[in-house]
């Protein structure tokens, strides 16, 4: 997908899918090969050394469901840049970007197509051995599949009024 952000065109990734991985015994999430060709498709993770690694980057954050979103730099620039328009001097936008940024990590892909993900965000979305991972477009959301389920499950009813109220 290409999209304008601010004056020029940037290729986003456009994630589609479900992939079930399992995180090793060091904490590290193995992103699925079908996602990271869309990196290479994007220009973000071609191999060779960027300005966010050798193999490549993600940011990472925590959510308010319990999931981790995966977004790739030219996408999380973007969001980046609206969080840094907030001002320091009014309160509320002060703590949005505390919040913001409390719940985010940058993370290298290593050469298998590894991230690191910590102990903190790990316990956060209730992960300690199997995860989900949803390509939702512009991300990739990472759940652990009971959590999922449970959230799938509980609002299974609800999918047509929401269809019906945004499309």
């Amino acid at each position: 997908m290409v999209v304008k952000n601010g004056k020029k065109w940037v290729m986003m990734a456009g994630f589609i899918g479900k992939e079930r991985h399992s995180i090793d015994e060091k904490g590290r999430l193995m992103i699925p090969a079908r996602f990271r060709r869309k990196f290479a498709d994007a220009g973000s993770c071609d191999g060779g050394a960027s300005e966010y690694g050798r193999f490549g980057a993600l940011y990472v954050m925590k959510t308010s469901d319990g999931s981790l979103e995966l977004y790739e730099p030219s996408v999380w620039e973007g969001m980046g840049k609206s969080i840094s328009a907030l001002s320091d001097f009014n309160p509320e936008e002060r703590l949005l970007k505390t919040l913001m940024y409390e719940c985010l990590e940058m993370v290298e892909l290593d050469r298998q197509g590894r991230i690191p993900l910590s102990r903190e965000f790990l316990e956060h979305a209730g992960i300690s051995g199997e995860v989900v991972i949803l390509g939702a477009d512009t991300k990739m959301i990472v759940w652990e599949p009971a959590r999922l389920r449970g959230v799938v499950d509980g609002s299974s009813g609800r999918f047509a009024a929401l269809a019906g109220r945004y499309f």
